[in-house]
């Protein structure tokens, strides 16, 4: 879409005038680097795009643009250190690139400058959006913390992994949405509707992080094939395989996730249990299932025709990546 070209083009453009590295070196010269690592900048863009979409001034929107990707990198760089990732976007993680200590520290700057980006907008619109903003990042963390539980437990059930994707990953996605439409000052039920609109879409957006995870490639997803696997993460594949298996199945996959090996071994094994039980099929259909109720509330919003087609090949793109 030309339109989601121009916006990125030019929040990029912003993002590089807003943040350069300073002094003290070895604290902002990391922040810079994973905000130079690339991605497709989505989430700012959605605030841009929505904002224009509900009447109002996307010029006005690039200040919470630019906290929602600050954000959601500063999130990365934590994530990478808990996660002991090597490659994020097909290039070396911060902490790897420097050391844990400088990856922590970075993050939690960027997490300041994040808050910082509200600072320009009347005192209405700075109350709403940061009180969204706040709310989201607490979901994001409780979300990270679900994650990082579910490692060590043998009786996650697919509602509770669902609520764990929708805190850490898709509530960041639906809040930027939302940002723009309060910025634009659209009715209150508009901006919960599209709110929810991109939560559906940022669940499928994870389901779809599962998939390539392990049926990727690895030079196109930018990431570790088989991360989740060799972290034992309850993933939704996994979950879905341990509900439909058989018993050797099942207790192969225990076995499997209680052990300390890593590595392609266990990856092999693993990967072979969801080609048997058709895990990516069912994956793939999960993963439709949540595009669609996306679009049908789109299709409840009071926007023209144009409008929500503008937000409807945005999603689409969203979600073409590699399947």
């Amino acid at each position: 879409m030309k339109i989601v070209d121009t916006y990125r083009e030019d929040f990029i453009r912003f993002l590089n005038k807003k943040i350069q590295v300073k002094e003290p070196i070895n604290l902002y010269e990391p922040i810079h680097y994973i905000l130079q690592l690339g991605g497709k900048r989505l989430r700012p863009v959605l605030t841009l795009v929505t904002c224009n979409i509900f009447g109002g001034n996307e010029m006005d929107a690039y200040d919470a643009a630019l906290a929602v990707e600050v954000f959601h990198n500063f999130t990365l760089v934590h994530d990478d250190i808990m996660d002991s990732a090597p490659v994020r976007r097909g290039k070396v993680t911060v902490h790897k690139k420097w050391d844990v200590n400088t990856g922590i520290l970075s993050g939690d700057a960027m997490l300041t400058l994040a808050y910082q980006c509200f600072e320009n907008y009347d005192p209405i619109i700075f109350k709403k959006l940061v009180k969204l903003f706040s709310k989201t990042s607490l979901q994001v963390c409780e979300g990270q913390q679900l994650d990082i539980d579910f490692e060590t437990r043998n009786n996650v059930s697919i509602a509770e992994y669902l609520k764990m994707i929708s805190f850490k990953t898709a509530v960041l996605l639906a809040a930027a949405m939302k940002m723009g439409a309060i910025i634009a000052n659209a009715k209150e039920e508009e901006a919960e509707k599209v709110y929810n609109f991109g939560l559906n879409l940022g669940i499928a957006f994870q389901l779809q992080d599962d998939y390539l995870d392990t049926f990727g490639d690895a030079e196109l997803f930018g990431k570790q094939i088989g991360g989740d696997i060799s972290e034992n993460k309850k993933t939704f594949l996994y979950l879905k395989a341990l509900e439909i298996s058989n018993v050797k199945d099942k207790e192969n996959l225990y076995t499997l996730y209680n052990a300390n090996q890593k590595g392609k071994n266990k990856i092999s094994e693993v990967t072979g249990i969801f080609e048997r039980n058709n895990i990516p099929e069912i994956t793939v259909k999960e993963i439709e299932s949540y595009t669609s109720r996306a679009f049908e509330i789109l299709e409840s919003l009071s926007l023209n025709v144009k409008k929500k087609e503008i937000l409807k090949s945005f999603g689409l793109e969203l979600m073409k990546r590699r399947m």
